[in-house]
């Protein structure tokens, strides 16, 4: 069995590409990466003998033509701009694969990759991913589902890389077109602006109580279709409070327009502030890297109305490698979905959200085997 990492030498899949190596039984695991020096360094220091690294340039659609039918499994952790196009190479050639994120086109391709007898998974990381499991461990619970409310806590730097940046400002950006569609209630998407609907939610000991905002989050598109009886599904989530208040600022100045500027040569100030943004070391220093999730299930059992409660843990940045402590959380779980799909553990076929396509037992054992604890409250409503 072959596994292709694409984009595997990246500040998140580099931590997928480790566990690969750690936990898998792949015969070969490619890594490929425009950076190919970056690949390479990594393979030579991960130093197992079935790592292989390779150029690869995303933006070259007929090259992953060439290159996908090769392998058994596809783990994309490119930046979610590629997300389709990859998902659709992965379609055309008949390749099992997964990502990180999801982008809605994608579900498009669902019949044809069922008529291909094969499995995509877009978005299994943190959240999504890990959350889509929590939500499955719930909604297993139950006789009817009514409500999930998803929360995070992503501590990390505001631009630990390129790609991180973008998600970052993409969080705060009040002309976001997905800003349109935020959360489900009583039967269709709403609307929800940037730093809206502000609740505080208790996380890990490592990250502690914490304010969190609507965002337009995959999993709120997804679980609606997955469980259609549902009433209610959002997603808040939040950065440190370095990384929101500056957020805050440049939001509330209106340097995340978009609309062209002649005092800035005809650049946006979206465009000016990414770049300010990433010219400052200060973007990549952060105290306290870790993940925190919480995830909310109600709905009636046995005739009972029941809200069952999901928290995350893992070890601290001391033993966790100080940035892995963050990365760690998104890229494990993307291992651990091309290890289940290379194994036939995924019955699913064709394009499938992760509630609906991963195994949340095993899926969250094995989280449990690397460090990431999922724990389970139950309480009468």
């Amino acid at each position: 069995m072959r596994v292709l990492a694409l984009g595997g030498a990246g500040a998140v899949c580099k931590e997928a590409t480790r566990d690969l190596a750690q936990f898998s039984k792949f015969d070969e695991i490619v890594v490929a990466d425009y950076n190919v020096e970056a690949a390479q360094e990594l393979v030579d220091s991960i130093g197992d003998p079935r790592l292989k690294a390779i150029f690869l340039d995303a933006n070259d659609e007929k090259s992953l033509h060439e290159l996908f039918p090769q392998f058994d499994v596809v783990m994309n952790g490119l930046p979610f701009k590629y997300d389709y196009i990859v998902n659709k190479v992965c379609v055309e050639e008949g390749v099992n694969g997964l990502d990180l994120s999801s982008d809605d086109p994608q579900f498009q391709l669902h019949q044809q990759a069922l008529e291909k007898d094969m499995i995509f998974i877009p978005g299994v990381g943190a959240t999504p991913g890990t959350t889509n499991a929590m939500v499955a461990w719930g909604v297993s619970h139950l006789d009817e589902v009514e409500r999930v409310q998803i929360y995070f806590a992503a501590f990390r730097s505001f631009a630990p890389a390129p790609g991180l940046l973008t998600t970052t400002l993409w969080e705060f950006d009040p002309e976001e077109p997905a800003r349109e569609e935020v959360y489900y209630e009583d039967g269709a998407m709403r609307p929800a602006p940037p730093f809206s609907g502000e609740k505080i939610v208790r996380f890990h000991d490592l990250i502690g109580e914490q304010p969190v905002y609507y965002v337009p989050h995959d999993e709120a598109q997804t679980i609606p279709h997955s469980y259609p009886q549902i009433k209610h599904a959002s997603v808040r989530g939040c950065f440190p409070p370095k990384v929101m208040a500056t957020g805050r600022i440049f939001k509330e100045m209106g340097l995340l327009s978009h609309k062209p500027s002649d005092a800035l040569g005809g650049r946006s100030p979206f465009e000016v502030s990414r770049d300010l943004l990433w010219a400052s070391p200060e973007t990549r220093k952060n105290d306290n890297w870790a993940y925190g999730l919480v995830v909310e299930v109600e709905g009636l059992e046995k005739g009972r109305k029941v809200r069952y409660t999901y928290r995350n843990s893992h070890p601290p940045q001391e033993e966790w490698g100080g940035s892995s402590a963050y990365f760690k959380n998104v890229g494990i779980p993307l291992s651990i979905g091309a290890q289940l799909i290379a194994e036939g553990a995924v019955e699913a076929r064709g394009v499938v959200p992760p509630e609906l396509a991963i195994p949340f037992e095993r899926f969250i054992a094995e989280l449990g085997r690397r460090g990431i604890v999922i724990s389970e409250e139950r309480e009468e409503l």
